[in-house]
């Protein structure tokens, strides 16, 4: 899928020149409208996969849809067990056509806390005017965090690279080994803590200079694989004009400056605060 079927770049005031994003009926929609054969075997054969039954009550016809639209674009050619479960999405293995491995994020339409992934929505240049209704905002999310995404990889953070996005289905690339998904800074023993710390305070700064804000970081949404640290989990990312980036802004840097003092590293919130605003 193209990224100019849902992003147009726009001119206007501060923060507008981020790109606008379209949240309306995708192709996946369309299809799930229209039940044709194909999809409707494709959705029995997910639906009948050991890996899915538990999700046969979350996933709607338009999610099935979504992935049938990834599998048709080629982004994907068999589907794997889960490599996590949230209470807003779950991610799943997957293979792409080439035989490597991709991770499919899959957002709950019926997500409950859709309440408060409205708070990191409104505020934010490319979703003014969204609806309120649990879809909208959903599929909005997921949008959100491909497009956050890509502009945190062109700003030179690691991150999984985005593929494709169909609805409240996200295709990224998949971190870790042939066995696990990589662990969490929660989840490790550093040997350097001082050196991770740099990394991550620096690819705190790189994300405010492509203004953005990661708004959720800790340890729990940075991995760790291959001596490499992976910024993960940025569909909550809001802009720097977003009129709460500063608060957000701030936790992050207690969060950060938490893990990192315990880990034992000297670390320091405003010091944290200064080097990453450049102030």
């Amino acid at each position: 899928m193209a990224d100019d079927d849902f992003v147009e770049e726009t001119e206007g005031a501060a923060g507008d020149e981020f790109e606008q994003i379209d949240v309306t009926d995708t192709e996946a929609d369309r299809i799930a409208r229209q039940r044709d054969r194909e999809f409707a075997e494709f959705r029995k054969r997910v639906k009948d996969a050991d890996q899915f039954k538990v999700e046969a009550g979350a996933f709607d016809d338009a999610t099935y849809a979504a992935i049938y639209k990834l599998v048709q674009d080629g982004y994907v050619a068999a589907l794997g067990g889960p490599i996590s479960t949230g209470k807003e999405a779950n991610v799943y293995a997957a293979e792409a056509p080439e035989g490597e491995t991709v991770a499919l994020k899959v957002y709950r339409v019926n997500a409950s806390d859709f309440r408060h992934m409205r708070d990191y929505l409104e505020g934010d240049p490319r979703f003014e005017g969204i609806r309120g209704d649990k879809k909208s905002v959903v599929l909005a999310w997921t949008r959100k965090e491909f497009a956050n995404l890509q502009r945190a990889a062109e700003a030179g953070v690691k991150v999984p690279e985005p593929i494709a996005v169909q609805r409240n289905v996200l295709a990224m690339e998949y971190i870790g080994g042939e066995d696990e998904a990589a662990p969490t800074l929660h989840d490790v023993t550093l040997e350097n803590p001082e050196t991770a710390y740099e990394v991550v305070r620096e690819y705190m700064r790189r994300l405010y200079d492509a203004k953005l804000v990661h708004g959720d970081l800790s340890e729990y949404n940075i991995v760790v694989h291959e001596g490499e640290l992976t910024v993960i989990d940025v569909g909550q990312a809001v802009t720097t004009f977003h009129p709460n980036a500063d608060e957000f802004l701030r936790r992050d840097c207690k969060n950060v400056v938490n893990f990192f003092s315990r880990a034992g590293a000297d670390a320091d919130v405003d010091d944290l605060y200064a080097f990453v605003t450049r102030e």
